[in-house]
């Protein structure tokens, strides 16, 4: 489970400023976070993940405060426990599709390759119609390929959570959805909670919850200048 409470962040020039009071997120459920561009959805994802600290308030995932953590030992939880898709996928160019997707493997002593392992990124990369692409170099790889081998890593480690920012920008609906299947069935039987940004719309009812995000956006002194002189257009 994610319990937010009075969660707060702001960049240092202070051109955006992100107030969260109270959101919980179970374990086992999904959620999707909607809303236009600037409104902190991937600022958001960040902040749970801890590779951004939180300006105030709390951030627990499971029994873990996440804002208490310091750098190195929320590099650690963010590998242990967090599964994440990034919108560029952060694929490594000399790796090939396999040891991309086993990535998370080598990173830190406590998480090695194992045959289990292997077995797990190759039923993940099946499932995705990836299975003949395991040898290949990524660098071969179309967007929407890229974009499913970045799901498989994410999963690997079953993560109790799944952070995944635009995980389906690049695909055609049929492998849109395909996506939003595995990404469900993955943290449901792990039991792990879900969370989603998208712009599609179609998505929406596949999810238990839905998040409006621009609610938690706050306007500074310059956003609201904007916003008179253009009422004062219209």
């Amino acid at each position: 489970m994610i319990a937010i409470n009075q969660l707060t962040f702001s960049y240092r020039d202070e051109t955006f400023r992100l107030r969260i009071p109270v959101l919980t997120l179970e374990s086992g459920r999904s959620a999707v976070i909607v809303g236009p561009s600037g409104s902190g959805k991937t600022t958001f994802l960040n902040l749970i993940a801890g590779i951004l600290p939180s300006s105030g308030g709390e951030i627990r995932v499971g029994h873990t405060d996440v804002h208490r953590l310091t750098d190195n030992d929320r590099r650690l939880f963010r590998l242990l426990n967090v599964g994440q898709v990034f919108q560029d996928f952060q694929l490594i160019d000399y790796l090939n599709v396999l040891d991309n997707v086993l990535l998370p493997c080598r990173i830190h002593p406590s998480v090695t390759v194992t045959k289990i392992l292997r077995e797990r990124a190759s039923l993940l990369l099946q499932s995705l119609e990836m299975s003949s692409f395991e040898r290949r170099s990524v660098t071969c790889l179309s967007q929407g390929e890229r974009q499913r081998v970045a799901i498989c890593r994410a999963l690997l480690l079953s993560p109790q959570v799944v952070l995944a920012d635009e995980p389906t920008g690049n695909l055609d609906p049929v492998n849109a959805e395909r996506i939003v299947r595995l990404l469900r069935t993955e943290t449901r039987r792990s039991g792990a909670t879900l969370i989603m940004v998208t712009h599609d719309h179609s998505l929406l009812p596949q999810f238990d919850q839905i998040i409006p995000f621009e609610q938690f956006l706050e306007r500074t002194a310059a956003d609201k200048n904007d916003l008179q002189v253009a009422e004062g257009d219209t």
